[in-house]
């Protein structure tokens, strides 16, 4: 079984930390620590996965269609308010160009996507 010794000195440091800096500071504190708990979790399923000889979630195929989602939707995020921009500065032009842009942008996004996967 693997050593939990770190993971415990994790939580004293930062329970001495909460006492030392206050309650201001226990909402960054408890998140730092859920990560680093987080992260140790991840890498005990990661070694038992392959101890028993299981593929890692991280070597299956992933639906590439799925990784585009956060593209199209920072997309839209973003050209909405360069929407708004571009028309008031610069007309039609502008508005235009910055749609332009953002179809090269996920032209682009997509078609390393699709390499990848």
């Amino acid at each position: 079984m693997p050593d939990k010794r770190p993971l415990r000195d994790d939580l004293q440091a930062t329970l001495d930390a909460r006492r030392d800096l206050g309650p201001d500071y226990e909402a960054a504190l408890v998140e730092s620590f859920v990560e680093r708990l987080d992260e140790t979790i991840a890498a005990r399923v990661h070694a038992e996965l392959v101890a028993r000889g299981a593929a890692p979630p991280r070597q299956q195929a992933k639906n590439p269609g799925s990784a585009m989602i956060p593209v199209a939707l920072g997309s839209m995020g973003i050209g909405i308010p360069l929407t708004a921009i571009a028309a008031g500065n610069a007309g039609l032009v502008g508005l235009t160009i910055t749609w332009l842009a953002i179809v090269v942008i996920n032209v682009a996004a997509a078609a390393a996507i699709m390499r990848r996967g």
